[in-house]
């Protein structure tokens, strides 16, 4: 079995070359355990203009199993994401950000628990974690809440946490998804969700909890708005 970690990268230079390097002896180790029988790692440049492009040509270059897909001008991080998905050829894709938010851990955990299950798709989720808003202030982790709830019940989508940058795909179906998305930016996992779901694909839960915490730039209203507007158009377009 082939594993495929697909990382969008916007202007990472400060932490790129540390992610690189990290996830590369992690993907390593469980290899080397037999969780997979093989990977590959893309990093996916979204129209960077800072060291990123040029220090991911470097890893390319220093790593195996490393692969870069750079382009301009930048796309937004839905459209990084479906590049990566539709350059993979892994049997399982996984994606997480850059700044591995959720650690390494939970790559192997998701391998595992899609193996177990046979799910065809795994949804990494804070809501279902006992420490899975850890570091929150209260109005943040309010908020983050409001905020799902919000998106969940103007989709439909049953499960708890469509927002958390950690997923996994069975390769074929997760290309077969992603080739039919349009939506570039945030509402990107949503959609991918809505059309599973829609396909009739079989979903998993795992338990995820953030141990690498970054400024969010999440607007609660001002995104709020914008997420139900590509929600009414991910419904449209799926009529």
């Amino acid at each position: 079995m082939k594993l495929s970690v697909i990382i969008p990268a916007y202007n990472e230079e400060l932490i790129v070359r540390d992610t690189v390097r990290t996830l590369w002896e992690a993907l390593n180790g469980m290899q080397n355990r037999g969780t997979f029988d093989d990977y590959e790692l893309i990093f996916v440049s979204d129209g960077s203009h800072d060291a990123t492009p040029d220090l991911l040509h470097q890893a390319e270059e220093q790593y195996p199993n490393v692969r870069a897909c750079i382009y301009n001008p930048n796309r937004g991080k839905g459209y990084a994401v479906r590049m990566g998905m539709l350059a993979s050829d892994g049997d399982i894709v996984l994606y997480t950000d850059c700044d591995l938010a959720y650690g390494t851990d939970v790559i192997e955990a998701a391998v595992r628990q899609m193996t177990d299950t046979g799910a065809d798709v795994l949804i990494g989720s804070r809501a279902i974690h006992p420490e899975g808003y850890a570091g929150y202030t209260p109005l943040r982790k309010f908020a983050s809440i409001l905020y799902l709830r919000i998106l969940c019940l103007a989709a439909g989508f049953r499960h708890s946490d469509s927002q958390a940058g950690f997923k996994a795909l069975r390769g074929d179906i997760g290309r077969k998804i992603f080739a039919q998305c349009e939506i570039d930016r945030f509402a990107f996992d949503l959609e991918m969700l809505m059309r599973a779901q829609k396909a009739g694909c079989t979903m998993t839960e795992l338990p995820i909890k953030i141990v690498n915490h970054r400024e969010s730039s999440i607007h609660l209203v001002r995104d709020s708005i914008r997420m139900l507007r590509d929600i009414m158009k991910i419904k449209k377009s799926m009529k």
